[in-house]
């Protein structure tokens, strides 16, 4: 691969970080935003959503592979973190006994997760900023 092929595969791996990054975010938002939503349209509370990653595989000339990125194999439901039960006889989905079923997200992680996302996501527009300012500086010298 030339080294024009090389600076547009990293473009394209920032790309898709950038992608992924922003899909991860869009979860963990719509996962604080639902923090407290105790019945969906399923019945029960919200169950907190995880991204998951998988890198963007590519046989290089040498027969080795190489990682070219990154893309989101989907987006699933937490299923290993139980639901919280909080005692409010008064609210509207209150069992018998006055327990109210709690959605799986925990607010501090989920912030956490938020700002190392939003990092990530930084640092990939980082990385294609340069991508581009070096392809400018190729342009500028080959004239």
């Amino acid at each position: 691969m030339n080294k024009l092929g090389h600076l547009f595969s990293g473009m394209r791996a920032s790309a898709s970080g950038l992608q992924a990054e922003r899909t991860r975010i869009d979860v963990i938002a719509t996962n604080i935003a639902n923090a407290q939503t105790t019945k969906t349209p399923d019945g029960g509370p919200y169950r907190r959503k995880l991204v998951s990653f998988e890198p963007i595989l590519q046989r290089a000339e040498s027969g080795a592979l190489e990682s070219m990125g990154v893309r989101v194999t989907g987006v699933t439901e937490d299923l290993q973190t139980p639901f919280e039960s909080v005692f409010d006889p008064g609210h509207p989905d209150a069992n018998a006994d006055g327990f109210v079923s709690m959605p799986n997200v925990n607010t501090t992680r989920e912030m956490a997760d938020l700002i190392t996302a939003v990092r990530a996501y930084e640092a990939n527009l980082s990385a294609q900023e340069s991508f581009v300012q070096m392809a400018e500086r190729a342009l500028r010298l080959a004239q």
